[in-house]
């Protein structure tokens, strides 16, 4: 579990299952602008059963750690925070997709989740890169993104498939502050 002023973010699992099914229920329309479209059957118990499954696996396995978002005082989930496809070796880094309840904009909340879970990804999971992408329209995001010290370094045409179309999206990465050092050759 990981604590801030205001949160509490821990690992999801399939005690969760009800929670996220209502937060992704509840903010359908405000999130289907920036995610991939959804099938059908999305929102139904049984995939959900089997999507935090897989997730339980991919954490046991350290490939990915998944976030839930709430209050420190507990109540609904506020949000999501996303570091997947954890890759060790040479490489040691991951992605990072995240998305805050349209209740909870603009109060800070996502930049705190994101500062603490990236101190946490850096120092105890020893990951030397973030990388996290984001459409060009999404301002908001980039915004985040530029505040907690994440670097442009790109654009990807036809980068994902969201909301059923192929979009661009602008390529960011923080490195670890600890790995952070003057090479000589």
């Amino acid at each position: 579990m990981i604590l801030t002023k205001r949160l509490l973010l821990f690992p999801q699992g399939r005690e969760h299952l009800q929670d996220l099914r209502n937060y992704y229920l509840a903010n359908a329309a405000h999130l289907d602008p920036w995610e991939p479209a959804r099938s059908d059957n999305f929102h139904s118990k049984t995939a959900w059963r089997d999507r935090l499954a897989a997730t339980v696996e991919e954490h046991q396995q350290g490939r990915a750690l998944k976030l839930v978002i709430r209050a420190r005082d507990g109540g609904e989930v506020l949000g999501v925070c996303n570091y997947s496809n954890i890759i060790r070796g040479s490489f040691q880094a991951c992605h990072l997709g995240y998305s805050l309840a349209q209740s909870a904009q603009g109060q800070g909340i996502m930049y705190e989740a994101l500062e603490a879970s990236l101190q946490h990804v850096f120092t105890r999971l020893n990951l030397h890169r973030v990388m996290a992408n984001y459409v060009p329209e999404n301002a908001r995001s980039g915004r985040l993104l530029t505040r907690l010290g994440f670097a442009k370094e790109g654009v990807a045409k036809d980068y994902l498939e969201i909301n059923g179309v192929w979009r661009d999206h602008v390529l960011t990465a923080k490195i670890n502050p600890m790995f952070r050092f003057k090479t000589t050759l």
